[in-house]
């Protein structure tokens, strides 16, 4: 008897439950390795036991037929205030942001609203994980990896602390309509104000990581008279490397800056939304820092970049050998994700590359490939159903499943167009 053929026989009761189902006759999108033409996928108590041509379901299995459509593993997108913020604009709907601008210690898990709408239309486009980020401030606290299926944030958690979010100082100086980096009708700073500003809070974030520093070494001296401190506490994973910084910088000195900082600080980082990442591929490169690239469907940052540099970033970024994924940093567009990937296939990027970047490499880059990602044995079912390529704007997700647990799609979107398709 086949050693699988025993796992299966081992795994008899857990068959038996709504997680365990036979997937049969579409083609199996690994991503991982080769797609499966006319495979099966065998799910047993949430995890995939089995995939291939061959593939029989055991007894009392149910089976779902899905021949002629394609599975895939579900999307994540790496960058997102997923059930932290519902309407930006109402302050009330909104708990993202807290006062201050060290505060290591928030945790956004604790604050996502599972209810929120934005979940269910995001699921319907078959995004099942989502990297939450709070805001505000220098360091902003603990984003958090949450699928987006639950009723509580305890179901939803994946990872807890995924990384410190910095969003690294940059010199602001505001503006109106004719120029400058703030909203509409804002006041220009004088620059000689807003190098002032940059340079103390570069200088307290500095000043703030060394005294976790000696925070670190007096905890490690031994307890007499040592005092705990919560916000210094959080930041010893950081110190020791095993809590990445999101390193939030969207220009080249910033950017630049932030490798510097990492660099001299030792400690592992990501870059979030580096724009301007193209100039510094050598730099980024050296350092072997991972990137979570933001919209690919957004103008260039400055009037006299080329047209097409959004579009084009991710392949330079891939012919470099640099790791990356996509984020839409957005709750309303989330669902928006595999088109950002499409578009930057569309100029250049590797079809498998960018389906890896909203699948197995964000998995990678949050450290959590051995179980998601891809659609390989012994991962959780976080699985989607499609009539054809997800970077298609016109593919319908028809199932979708996380944890093996088959997921409504019914969504606000959904609702309104079927209440407005009514009106006479």
């Amino acid at each position: 008897m086949r050693a699988w053929m025993v796992a299966l026989l081992a795994a008899l009761p857990a068959l038996a439950a709504d997680n365990s189902f036979l997937l049969r006759g579409a083609t199996v999108h690994t991503v991982s390795g080769a797609e499966i033409a006319g495979g099966s996928v065998l799910v047993a108590g949430g995890k995939i036991a089995e995939l291939g041509v061959k593939v029989v379901a055991p007894k009392g299995v149910r089976v779902i037929d899905v021949k002629g459509l394609h599975v895939y593993p579900g999307l994540i997108d790496s960058g997102t205030q997923m059930g932290l913020s519902e309407v930006g604009s109402v302050r009330e709907t909104a708990d993202a942001n807290e006062i201050g601008d060290f505060n290591p210690q928030l945790r956004a898990l604790i604050a996502i609203n599972p209810a929120s709408e934005h979940i269910p239309v995001a699921r319907a486009n078959g995004i099942t994980t989502v990297v939450s980020t709070p805001g505000g401030g220098v360091l902003s606290g603990q984003a958090a990896l949450v699928h987006l299926d639950g009723w509580t944030w305890e179901e939803m958690e994946v990872r807890r602390s995924a990384a410190m979010v910095l969003n690294f100082p940059t010199i602001q100086t505001g503006g109106g309509r004719s120029g400058g980096e703030g909203p509409q009708g804002r006041t220009r700073t004088p620059y000689p104000e807003s190098k002032r500003i940059y340079d103390k809070k570069l200088a307290d974030l500095r000043e703030f990581f060394e005294s976790a520093r000696r925070y670190r070494q007096a905890k490690l001296a031994g307890p007499a008279g040592f005092r705990p401190d919560v916000k210094f506490e959080t930041m010893i994973p950081v110190l020791e490397g095993k809590l990445p910084v999101a390193m939030v910088a969207v220009r080249e000195r910033a950017i630049r800056e932030a490798l510097q900082f990492a660099e001299k600080q030792k400690i592992r980082i990501m870059l979030c939304e580096p724009r301007e990442a193209g100039k510094l591929i050598s730099e980024i490169k050296a350092q072997n820092v991972p990137v979570i690239l933001g919209p690919t469907q957004t103008a260039p940052l400055n009037e006299d970049d080329p047209y097409d540099a959004p579009y084009t970033l991710p392949a330079q970024l891939h012919q470099a050998g640099i790791r990356f994924a996509f984020g839409t940093f957005s709750n309303s567009f989330s669902r928006n994700l595999p088109y950002n990937a499409a578009h930057a296939v569309a100029y250049g990027l590797p079809y498998q590359e960018g389906l890896k970047a909203i699948t197995l490499n964000a998995a990678e880059i949050w450290g959590v490939a051995d179980q998601y990602g891809s659609i390989d044995k012994g991962k959780w079912a976080d699985l989607m159903v499609t009539d054809g390529d997800p970077l298609e704007v016109r593919t319908q997700v028809r199932q979708l499943f996380i944890h093996g647990r088959e997921i409504s799609l019914d969504n606000k979107h959904l609702r309104l167009y079927q209440q407005y398709n009514k009106r006479p």
